[in-house]
Order: C-alpha cells, then structure tokens, then sequence
C-alpha cells in the first residue's frame, strides 16, 4: 500500500534532513528485500552521526528521504521501493534525495566533476553500500 505524499510533507522532511545532512556526508544504503523478478528492491537508507554525549550511532532516514525525494514507501518491507534494474539503484536513490535538498545546486562548490567546480545537487552526497 503507498501513502499520498503531499508538498508539506516534502517540504517539512527536506527541511529536517537540511539540518542533519551537509554537502558531502555519506548516505549509506541497504537493501531489505529484492522481488522474485529482480525488478523491485526496498532500500533503507542510514547515516552516521554522533549524539551530545559523543557516542557514534545510526540514524535510518529512509522515510525522511522518502518523502523529500517523492519515492513510493513500502509498508511491508519498511523502505523506499525502487522499480526496475540494470543501474547501482542505492546510487540513484541517493543523487535524487541530494537533488531534492539542493535542487538549485549547493551554495558552495563540493567537489570537482570533470575537473571542474561542482555544485550539482544530485552529487552533493556519497553514497556506500552497507
């Protein structure tokens, strides 16, 4: 079953992630479950953090990334349904949720691209596979 995602929701959780996520920080995706086809796979998406005592620990963000990027949630498997195959999907998931927190490029270039400065949204966060 998909839950309607209306544009205050999305505004609410780029909002929130905004202040958790910064240009160049790693979301790191695990994949929960993949349909017999193949042509279907539930993503979880995490980052480290560290809370005000100092201890490191994981923050899940997938309904957060969810709902910014516009994905369609799963409620049986708990995580973003990502349709089709062929593509490093964890990567795809990632650049979009990047470009829906910047989608007019972050304020300072956060790397190079073909050698050149890089503002892009969509590249503004790595990606690792856990």
């Amino acid at each position: 079953m998909a839950r309607k995602i209306t544009a205050q929701d999305r505004e609410e959780a780029r909002g929130y992630l905004l202040e958790i996520l910064k240009p160049g920080d790693t979301v790191y995706t695990i994949c929960t479950h993949v349909a017999s086809s193949g042509m279907l796979r539930v993503l979880d998406l995490v980052v480290p953090m560290i809370d005000d005592n100092g201890k490191p620990f994981i923050r899940r963000i997938s309904w957060l990334g969810c709902k910014a990027a516009g994905f369609t949630w799963s409620e049986r498997h708990e995580g973003i349904r990502m349709n089709g195959c062929g593509m490093d999907m964890g990567f795809h998931a990632v650049y979009c949720l990047g470009q829906a927190l910047w989608p007019d490029g972050t304020p300072e270039p956060h790397g190079k691209r073909n050698g050149e400065p890089d503002s892009c949204g969509g590249y503004a966060l790595k990606q690792s596979w856990l």
